[in-house]
Formats: structure tokens, C-alpha cells, sequence
């Protein structure tokens, strides 16, 4: 089973043309009622705080401040729905596990988290992040494990891979522990923002989600 996903120069090309074009910011949303219209496929991006969300979002999209990114855990607060082009929503999700918030707050944003998880039928994908330097948490298996019950398919994206001591083997283990996942997407990416490692990969995926 191959651990990154292999894509054509075609697929690459059509990707970067259309993350060089628009992508607007749409609204923050803060209950489910404030939900935009189910009318395009709709892909997540989960991970603990601070994991460096922001930081590939922008990346991705060839911006330096669509995201908001901070060294301040738990700055994203809500749902930020992005539009890519007309062609499907990227939903920047508030990061879970330690942030310097009180205790309601987390459960608030929690039940935000998980509410919109399971009820959005144009959920195509979610993304989970995690720190290569760092592994997978227990807060990131409780997401999974939430993910496997809705029946909404994930998968891993690595981030800061570049400063990885271990990427290798770190990536052996997590395929191997994806195996319990029935919800997982068996491949993973690794990517970098600082070193724009596995980015044009990442995008083809991302847009191999509207179909």
C-alpha cells in the first residue's frame, strides 16, 4: 500500500491553475444555523492547536494572510468557510486539544467541531493535521474514532515534515495504526509550508474531492 498519493503532471498542472485563481474568505460560523448552503462539495481541515492549519492554507493557496496564523494556540474560534473558485468549500475548523482557553469555551467549540462533522452532507473529506515532529496525540484518535462512528471519511496530512527527526518511520506507524480506522483514507501526505514540500500533491487532492 503506498503511503502519498500519486498524481500525473496533468493533475498537478489543473490543481496549481486553480489554486492560483480566487479564493475569498466567506463567513465564520459559530453555530450550525449560520451554515452556508450544502450547494458544492466541502472539504475540512482539523488538527490540534497549533499545529500549523493557517500556516498550509495559506500555503496552499498562494497567500500570505487568508488564514490567520499566531503562535498563540486556539486563535481560530470558529468555522471559517473559504469559497476555492466556485468549486467547493475549504472550512478551516477551530484546532482541538491544549489551547489557553477555559474549560466551557473547549466544550463549546468541541460540540461546534463534532455537531458539524456528522450533520454536513457535503463533506467530502476531512483533513487531519498533525505535527510530524510530534506524532499522533490522544486527542487526535478521539477525532478519528468520532470520524469512524459518523462514517466521514479522513485523512493524515503531516505537517512542519521538515523538521521530522524520524519521517519515515513516523509514517510507517500511523499506515499501520490506519488499519483499525474503517472511516481512514489509507494513504497520507507529508507536507511543509516553510520548505513547499508535498504541496502541489495536497492540492490535487483537494480538488480531486469535488467530483
Amino acid at each position: 500500500m503506498p503511503d502519498e498519493p500519486e498524481y500525473t503532471q496533468a493533475q498537478l498542472e489543473q490543481a496549481r491553475k486553480i489554486f492560483s485563481g480566487p479564493c475569498d474568505f466567506v463567513l465564520g460560523v459559530a453555530g450550525l444555523e449560520q451554515l452556508p448552503a450544502a450547494d458544492r462539495a466541502e472539504v475540512a481541515f482539523a488538527g490540534r492547536s497549533n499545529v500549523g492549519k493557517s500556516s498550509l492554507i495559506n500555503t496552499i493557496t498562494n497567500r500570505n494572510d487568508l488564514a490567520r496564523t499566531s503562535n498563540t494556540p486556539g486563535r481560530t474560534q470558529q468555522l471559517n468557510f473559504f469559497d476555492l473558485g466556485g468549486l467547493l468549500y475549504m472550512v478551516d475548523m477551530p484546532g482541538y486539544g491544549y489551547a489557553k482557553v477555559s474549560k466551557s469555551q473547549r466544550e463549546d467549540w468541541n460540540k461546534l467541531i463534532f455537531s458539524y462533522l456528522q450533520g454536513r452532507q457535503n463533506l467530502r473529506r476531512v483533513f487531519i493535521l498533525i505535527d510530524a515532529r510530534h506524532g499522533l496525540k490522544d486527542s487526535d484518535e478521539e477525532l478519528m474514532k468520532m470520524l469512524d462512528k459518523a462514517a466521514v471519511t479522513y485523512q493524515v496530512v503531516l505537517t512542519k515534515c521538515d523538521k521530522a527527526k524520524n519521517l519515515a518511520g513516523l509514517k510507517m506507524s500511523i499506515i499501520a495504526g490506519l488499519k483499525k480506522h474503517p472511516a481512514a483514507y489509507p494513504e497520507i501526505h507529508a507536507t511543509s509550508s516553510v520548505k513547499n514540500i508535498g504541496i502541489e500533491e495536497f492540492r490535487a487532492t483537494i480538488i480531486a474531492q469535488q467530483g
